[in-house]
């Protein structure tokens, strides 16, 4: 990743490593689970070409940034906090944000708690959803799905790193990586998050075992609770949000998925992006981009065309 520049800022409390490239209006881009800043590593590259200044962090939790031992360390107020934090440690008043996976999640309520801070909004893959005002978000999963359900089998600290750690690091990142089931994301505990150890997976074009080999190398140094943690704060976060029920978007925003991504296949959820609930929840959403026959690692599997949308979109602001 040539001319990518590393460095760590202290933010919030902890030490955030970033990822920088080019000169110009700042990009921030935010990474999901189960990634790092090397996720953005095609669109830094293409947005600095482009006269812009490209940063992605590693989240609170991943990579080489500090991942703090207790769960309710990682609210939604934490992971915003050290974004904000993190524009004030490199004098940035205001930026483009870019977001995908749960980086969607943290960027929407970037936005939510501190719109004076982003100029215009690129997401990926989680569309904004109000907060229910009468049902936790694990609740309603486990309504939906029963236990099995990914997020629910998260919930109990030490269970998933306990499963995760008998399997090999690159296969689970591997079979993360590769998921592209347009349906949610189930797993019994008799099968286990591994499935089979001994199984095969080819790469596709747009992964590299180089790819593989750099999360490999992160994840075994941190293990997976930083962002496993994410998760387990959902509830949490619902009852610490409760001030923001009905509030608005209102940032100029662009919003992009694949049509195999599980979450496009979460019920109601085409629907709701669709008929008129987003738009009236982000009233400055102005376009919705469906690509056709691409799974959930979008930015990573249409990377050049990911870099387009971003550019063409950022660059009317």
């Amino acid at each position: 990743m040539e001319g990518i520049t590393h460095r760590t800022v202290a933010v919030n409390g902890i030490n955030m490593h970033i990822a920088e490239k080019g000169e110009g209006p700042m990009v921030l881009f935010i990474h999901g689970f189960p990634e790092l800043w090397y996720s953005w590593r095609h669109q830094m590259v293409a947005l600095a070409a482009r006269g812009y200044r490209a940063v992605a962090p590693d989240l609170r939790g991943y990579g080489d940034t500090d991942a703090p031992p207790s769960t309710t360390d990682y609210t939604i107020f934490h992971l915003v906090g050290d974004l904000v934090a993190l524009l004030d440690a490199l004098a940035q008043d205001q930026v483009f944000a870019v977001g995908h996976d749960w980086g969607a999640v943290v960027a929407w309520w970037l936005c939510m708690l501190r719109p004076d801070r982003v100029r215009a909004l690129v997401n990926m893959s989680v569309a904004f959803s109000p907060r229910h005002p009468a049902r936790r978000p694990v609740d309603s999963l486990k309504a939906l799905f029963g236990d099995d359900h990914y997020i629910c089998r998260f919930q109990e600290p030490g269970a998933a790193e306990a499963e995760f750690a008998r399997i090999n690091t690159a296969l689970l990142l591997k079979k993360f990586l590769t998921y592209r089931k347009p349906a949610p994301l189930l797993i019994s505990k008799e099968k286990g998050f591994g499935g089979s150890p001994n199984t095969e997976i080819t790469l596709p074009s747009w992964l590299t075992e180089e790819d593989v080999n750099y999360y490999t190398s992160k994840f075994e140094k941190s293990g997976f609770t930083g962002g496993l943690n994410y998760y387990r704060c959902l509830n949490l976060n619902w009852e610490l949000t409760a001030p923001w029920t009905g509030v608005q978007i209102k940032v100029p925003v662009k919003f992009i998925v694949g049509d195999l991504d599980l979450t496009y296949h979460t019920p109601g959820i085409q629907d709701h992006i669709h008929k008129g609930g987003f738009k009236r929840e982000v009233p400055f959403l102005q376009d919705v981009i469906v690509m056709q026959g691409v799974g959930h690692f979008i930015n990573q599997e249409k990377p050049h065309e990911i870099s387009d949308h971003i550019y063409e979109f950022i660059r009317k602001f």
